[in-house]
């Protein structure tokens, strides 16, 4: 089935709360749908939306959204230790990871309470308490907006690395993702050293894939706003990675700053720290904000503009620079 509106409000696709319009939405719930609308005409102006939990629009999209609605999980192949699930790209993120830890599926836990659909995932290798999705993906089906073409990318195709895939690079724009299958372990491994994972584990007893997923979603809740209640796209910012002999000079004139080495020999920065650092959670503009709860996180605090975000998220990243000489990238997608 397929659906087609004409300048349509994207006010409810999107987690910022940001009023916009699309000349046209299209949404499918096939691969048969994709491929038909793409065969008819189709005028090649574009953007493939999710959830709408990593969007910023500054302006009206003049052109076609399309979503997915493709749904289904299935297993596809499975021995003993491991199995691959097929899932729709349409699929609600957390209904997956829920659903795999329903069924004593080990993998996802870490990624609880994570908005959005299962085709960002590819997209933003999204990630969390040390785990990536990226690590778990086998395999990505698209459709090709060019030609209609169904192609499919392999893990080690897809590039993968801190909130980044081919997807967002040399392939950027060029498809729609219809399927991701996963490879989930029926014998779990758990990896609780980030943050204050671990403890918050024990004390719901001990490592289980209930009790990841419930900490997770503890954690969470307590550092991150719903967005039923105050728009925002979750982290604004990706957390900064430095050389390790900037990090070096860095932690002996901020001694207090976290720091997270890497394998590459390279250090994760803390963006939220840096940010509240340079006064932001004090600081805020009349519609726009950091959260009280994590300086990371942007926030629509009522009547915000998508300019007025992007503005607003300028001035942090200038701060940041000015006083760390250290630079932020946006992890969300400014679209217009």
């Amino acid at each position: 089935m397929i659906k087609q509106f004409n300048r349509y409000s994207l006010l409810s696709h999107n987690t910022f709360g940001i009023e916009a319009t699309a000349n046209q939405f299209v949404e499918f719930s096939s691969v048969d749908d994709i491929v038909g609308f793409l065969g008819e005409g189709y005028d090649g102006r574009s953007f493939v939306i999710g959830g709408g939990s990593n969007l910023l629009f500054v302006n009206d999209y003049n052109g076609t959204i399309l979503h997915s609605a493709i749904m289904g999980m299935q297993v596809v192949e499975e021995d003993d230790n491991y199995l691959l699930l097929r899932v729709g790209s349409g699929v609600n993120w957390d209904a997956l990871v829920a659903y795999t830890v329903e069924q004593g599926w080990g993998g996802l836990e870490n990624l609880s309470a994570i908005p959005g659909e299962v085709g960002a995932s590819a997209v933003q290798n999204v990630g969390a308490y040390g785990v990536e999705a990226g690590e778990l993906i086998a395999k990505v089906e698209t459709v090709r907006l060019s030609d209609a073409l169904c192609q499919e990318f392999l893990h080690d195709d897809c590039c993968f690395s801190y909130r980044h895939s081919i997807f967002k690079a040399a392939e950027k724009g060029k498809h729609i993702i219809t399927h991701v299958t996963y490879r989930l372990s029926k014998n779990p491994t758990f990896k609780l050293t980030y943050g204050n994972l671990s403890e918050k584990v024990g004390l719901l007893g001990g490592a289980t894939l209930a009790n990841v997923r419930k900490a997770v979603c503890e954690i969470r809740e307590a550092k991150l706003p719903s967005p039923d209640r105050i728009g925002s796209a979750g982290s604004f910012f990706m957390n900064p990675i430095v050389p390790a002999e900037v990090a070096e000079a860095l932690v002996k004139e901020y001694p207090a700053m976290p720091q997270y080495p890497l394998t590459c020999g390279n250090v994760k920065l803390s963006a939220g720290w840096l940010i509240e650092q340079c006064g932001w959670k004090e600081t805020p503009h009349e519609h726009v904000g950091v959260y009280k709860h994590q300086a990371l996180v942007v926030i629509n605090r009522g009547g915000a503009t998508g300019r007025d975000v992007l503005d607003f998220a300028s001035a942090v990243v200038a701060s940041v620079k000015e006083k760390f000489g250290v630079e932020l990238n946006m992890e969300v997608n400014v679209i217009g």
